[in-house]
């Protein structure tokens, strides 16, 4: 039997499309409703197999689902979770993917009826690329999913949301909501705010009378692939994150201009040692990751 008989996911792209791909190979959802506003995407979904059915209006399709998967931009979700609370089933359980925490859950858990739950989740994975074409299987293998339950978390409703990251292949992490936003701040929020500012100081240097994005090679590629990610998403981030990301852009600010004042000093024993305390800490990353 499997762990969900009808999934609803809303937001069916690379983060819910991944979900629902890895739990059908692995026969734990029986049937995989999709719902959204792309009419297009959504029936590219039906023809992959990602989903069997879909609709337009969320309250239509999350009727009769034992789960249901928010993977739409942050912003929405609170809304949306006050517009599908009264079709809920009993016993439903209700989850997202989104990568903040604090005003999500505590917004979200006052509005679910009785005996319906919902539990917080982030699943730590993704690319610069959306829609359910992009989406994959092995999305989440490897990766860590972090699950902020809270002191109204149900624990039936957190052990069946656990166990169905587990089966993506995500190393599951039970994280308070306040930590979650301060740690994805500095390992997700902060990069991608430095990755589009680093694209638009470039693109907009007028030093050299031409716009020299073109002479970028394999590493400035490499370095900005993110910033490439969708911009509604990661203004809604970058807003309700606020707190948060202002203080990991502030720390980083620090480190930045103790860089410039050493290159200004022209102090090369001290910039290589800044430079080796980086390589350090990104070395052992790497090697932490293929561990």
């Amino acid at each position: 039997m499997p762990l969900i008989n009808r999934l609803a996911i809303v937001g069916v792209g690379l983060i819910g499309g991944s979900l629902a791909r890895i739990l059908r190979e692995k026969n734990e959802v029986g049937e995989v409703v999709g719902i959204g506003r792309g009419k297009d995407n959504l029936e590219r979904a039906v023809e992959l197999g990602v989903i069997d059915r879909y609709c337009h209006d969320p309250r239509e399709g999350v009727a009769g689902a034992d789960m249901v998967f928010l993977a739409t931009p942050v912003c929405t979700i609170a809304d949306l979770v006050g517009e599908i609370a009264p079709a809920l089933a009993p016993g439903c359980v209700v989850t997202d993917g989104g990568s903040v925490k604090g005003e999500i859950v505590s917004a979200c858990e006052p509005l679910m009826p009785a005996g319906r739950h919902f539990i917080g989740g982030h699943p730590i994975a993704g690319t610069e690329k959306s829609g359910v074409e992009a989406s994959f299987a092995e999305l989440y293998q490897g990766r860590r999913c972090i699950i902020t339950p809270t002191e109204r978390s149900d624990r039936g409703a957190l052990e069946t949301v656990v166990r169905m990251w587990e089966l993506t292949g995500s190393e599951v992490v039970l994280m308070d909501v306040a930590k979650h936003d301060r740690v994805v701040a500095a390992i997700s929020h902060l990069p991608h705010m430095v990755a589009y500012s680093l694209v638009n100081a470039v693109g907009e240097y007028d030093g050299c009378d031409e716009n020299i994005l073109k002479y970028s090679a394999g590493g400035f590629r490499d370095f900005t692939r993110i910033a490439s990610s969708d911009p509604v998403m990661w203004r809604d981030i970058a807003l309700m994150n606020r707190g948060s990301v202002l203080e990991m852009m502030d720390f980083f600010a620090g480190y930045y201009a103790e860089l410039r004042e050493l290159v200004a000093q022209g102090d090369g024993e001290a910039l290589e040692r800044f430079f080796a305390r980086s390589k350090q800490y990104r070395d052992g990353l790497v090697a932490g990751t293929r561990s």
